[in-house]
This record gives C-alpha cells, structure tokens and sequence, in this order.
C-alpha cells in the first residue's frame, strides 16, 4: 500500500475514452469504454465519472471521443464546427452543479473554432490533441494545490474531509484529498476521518478505499457524528473539494458541506476548500445563484449496492448458470426492490437496490449546498492559497474560470 497506488481515473487509449465506474466501487472495479460522446454523457449522469475535476475531463475527452470517431463523414468546416458546438452544449448539459464540466466543453468549443483555419484532417487531430492536453493539465494543477494546502497541515493533525475529492475525483491524484496524501508524505497527518456522505456515500465507497490504498490511517464515521468528534477535540481540520466557486468565495460542494463549516467554525476549527482555478466562477456573483441539481428520490428511499461473488458449490453454479445463460437476469422482486445477476468470467456480479422508507414517500433530494464564504478560513488552488476577503483576492489574482459563459450553438 502506498500513494503510488491511487487510482487513474480517466484516461484516453486506442482512440476511446477509458474509465472506472466508480457507481459501483469498491467492491467491483469494472473500466468503462467509451468511442462516441453518447456514452461519456450517459456516464457522467449515472455517476460512473464523477467529482468536479474529473467532469471537466470527460467533458474534454467526450468531445474528442465524438472528433476521433463520429465526424469523419463531415468534410464542410462550418458543419464540423456547428455540430462540434452542439456535442459540447449537450455534454455540459448532463449535469448543472459543477462548473468545470462546463469549462471543458468550453476550452474545446473555442478551441476549435480558435483554430478552425487549419486542415479538417490536421483540426482533427489538434483538437483531440487538446483534450489530452486538459488531461494531463489536469494532474499537474492537483499536484501542485497539495503542495500549497500541506504547507498549512501541523504535524500530527487528524484531518475530517467529506465526499470524495480523491484521485477518483480527478484524472489523477485529488483535490481535498491530494492535500492530506501530500501532507502524509511528508508525515504530518496522524488520522483521517471520513465522512460516509449520504445518500450516495461516496465517502464510505470512494475516499475510504483511496485512503486505504494509500497507506494513510483512517476511520469511516456516519455524517452525524462530526459533531461529536470534533467536541471531543479529534478534528484539527476539516479539507473538503468543491464543485463550484463564486465570485465572492461563496463554496458549492456535496451536500452536507454547509453543516461541517458552521460545525467547524463553532469548535474553532479551520476549515479548507482545495479546488483548482477552474472551478472558481467569477461570472456568479455569489452562491445564491449557482444551480444546485436534485437527483433521484430512490438515492434517498433506499441503498444500492455491487458484488461479485462464486458460486459456493456444484449445485448453486449449475443454478446461476442456468439464471444467466442468456445475459444478466432481473428477478422479479415486491415492494420495488431490484436485483440483477451477470455472469462476470467464472463468477458473477450482483447489483441490487433495496428500499428502506415507506412506499410512496416524498422525497427532496439536492446533491449540493453552498457554504457562505464566512465560514470559509481559506481555498486552496493550484496557484497558492487565497484567504478573504474573497471578493477583492479572487479578482485580484485573476483566479476564475475563463469567462465561462453559456455554450449556444450557432
């Protein structure tokens, strides 16, 4: 175990798109492929790739995916630039919150049409060309913003963080938890705390087995138990990720974010945002006005879960043999309940969904909140760290986005 064992988490192979579905991480680790754009959306919504960073990589890599593979028969310039428009508005179109899957879109959308002089066959190229580029970009920003953000870990710290703003998050190495595993390196963190981040958990699925690859002592807590623990004297930061930056540091974030800054702020603790300049907006004034999407009820009303299991004798192997001999089998289950079986090489894979509140229920389902920036004690980016007031030092450095503005297709 070590931190060279983190995972990638997109990359770019043989002309496709490649990535872990983290939907049903950790218990199986299947890669997705992916040669047209259809499918990154898909993944993006389903929440096979997810994590801001990470966003607005697929973004970039779902525009070339739809260059390198679904525009060969365009040999008109303004066509090719107008359904390359329409690919990149429907890619940012699959998820509100984060700003950087708007962001990628973008950088490909001007740079097509940035270099729309050249050869389509040499446009081609260069456009995919730039969507690696956002890439291994990528990986860079996060290594240096754990750079800055370990320079203001004591040694000894035990550290709380929530969701997962890991390497799963991003190409490659992590925002929030890039911090703690470069503060680890250099032997400052004693103990992390992670939050399971309901409804979704991806603190108990996600940071939990990064930590763990990494070699980094931690322990899995339920969200309502930070409180607890941080009166108690357990917590001597609290690092979080973040999905959207305002202008005047307001911090969109997973759902439950808010909650931990007041607690923070209550027990004097600071509290750090780690996210690279791309996710900070300087076209939203403050964090009243970002989007906050709501996703399906059935997160709320009950758990899903993933496995692969063998079969435990002779007899039981003839029997799923049998269930599975025509591809996966959906059993028939009451009250909602679902179960699907998939043969999976000698073995099988289980994916289920059980419900756990009563039939019928209403359910108000928001995957983020915005912490105000008052609760904020500083952000963390690749270019240094930035303290309030954050309207005047945002603007200052020209941290932002890139005038990120909405994408219309012309």
């Amino acid at each position: 175990m070590g931190i060279e064992n983190i995972p990638r988490t997109i990359w770019w192979e043989d002309g496709k798109v490649r990535m872990v579905d983290q939907s049903r991480l950790p218990l199986v680790g299947d890669l997705l492929e992916c040669d047209v754009y259809e499918g990154v959306c898909w993944a993006i919504r389903g929440m096979a790739v997810r994590g801001a960073p990470a966003l607005g990589v697929a973004a970039a890599l779902g525009v070339a995916a739809w260059v390198a593979n679904q525009s060969g028969e365009i040999a008109d310039h303004d066509m090719f630039i107008g359904e390359l428009d329409r690919v990149a508005g429907e890619i940012a179109a699959t998820r509100p919150t984060a700003v950087n899957l708007l962001w990628g879109a973008e950088r490909m959308r001007r740079f097509a049409r940035d270099n729309a002089d050249l050869p389509l066959p040499e446009l081609r190229e260069a456009i995919v060309q730039e969507a690696l580029n956002i890439a291994a970009e990528d990986e860079q920003r996060n290594r240096e913003l754990g750079r800055h953000g370990a320079e203001l870990i004591e040694a000894g710290s035990a550290i709380l963080t929530h969701c997962n703003a890991g390497s799963l998050a991003t190409a490659y190495f992590g925002t929030a938890l890039g911090v703690i595993f470069t503060a680890h390196e250099q032997g400052k963190v004693k103990h992390v705390w992670v939050d399971e981040t309901r409804p979704v958990l991806q603190g108990a699925r996600l940071t939990a087995w990064e930590l763990m690859v990494a070699g980094i002592p931690c322990a899995l807590i339920t969200d309502n138990m930070a409180a607890s623990i941080m009166r108690a004297g357990g917590v001597h930061a609290v690092v979080v990720g973040a999905d959207r930056i305002a202008a005047n540091g307001d911090v969109a974030n997973k759902i439950g974010t808010y909650g931990l800054a007041v607690l923070a702020r209550e027990h004097g603790i600071p509290f750090y945002v780690a996210a690279p300049t791309s996710t900070i907006d300087l076209t939203i004034g403050s964090g009243s006005d970002i989007p906050i999407e709501e996703r399906p009820g059935e997160e709320v009303t009950g758990m899903s879960f993933s496995a692969t299991f063998e079969a435990p004798n002779p007899e039981a192997r003839a029997a799923f043999d049998a269930l599975t001999a025509q591809g996966p089998f959906d059993l028939e289950l009451s009250r909602g309940h679902k179960l699907r079986v998939t043969p999976k090489g000698g073995a099988f894979q289980i994916d289920g969904w059980a419900r756990v509140a009563p039939l019928n229920v209403p359910v108000y389902n928001p995957a983020f909140d915005v912490t105000p920036a008052e609760f904020v004690t500083a952000i963390i980016t690749e270019r240094g760290v930035v303290r309030p007031d954050y309207t005047t030092s945002l603007a200052l450095h020209g941290f932002g986005s890139g005038g990120i503005h909405e994408i219309v297709v012309e």
